[in-house]
């Protein structure tokens, strides 16, 4: 899932604060702008191992459009980080899926060249998520 994180620019005594608006009470820090992106990444990580530990639900991610304009990251950069979420989701579960002949063709073909997906499953997992983002 990509996650849009805000970023307040840092200086030579002060370091890249981070904002991650989809994750209430998520934060970090980092000395430089790419150690910010790790510490972003590991932050968001620990914050959703935590609400699936407690079985709250996982927030998805929205698009940088959303908060963009919002007064509480006025100056700040964006950026957007990729976060597996698939772990914190649950158990995998095995279920029975029909669909057309040539969709399936469609995305085994795509499958080819795309080699963020090691599977249709995991194809058909991040369309379901997106899907599910826009409402």
């Amino acid at each position: 899932m990509l996650y849009p994180i805000a970023i307040e620019k840092g200086s030579a005594t002060e370091a890249y604060g981070v904002q991650v608006p989809d994750i209430a009470g998520c934060f970090s820090a980092g000395d430089t702008f790419e150690e910010a992106l790790d510490n972003a990444k590991e932050a968001i990580a620990f914050h959703l191992e935590g609400l699936a530990e407690d079985g709250d639900e996982i927030p998805m991610a929205s698009s940088i459009e959303k908060f963009i304009n919002h007064d509480d990251y006025k100056g700040m950069i964006w950026a957007i980080v990729d976060i597996d979420v698939s772990r914190y989701l649950g158990k995998a579960k095995k279920i029975n899926v029909t669909l057309p002949s040539r969709l399936i063709q469609m995305i085994d073909d795509h499958l080819k060249n795309d080699t963020r997906f090691t599977s249709r499953s995991a194809f058909l997992a991040e369309g379901a998520e997106k899907l599910l983002r826009t409402h």
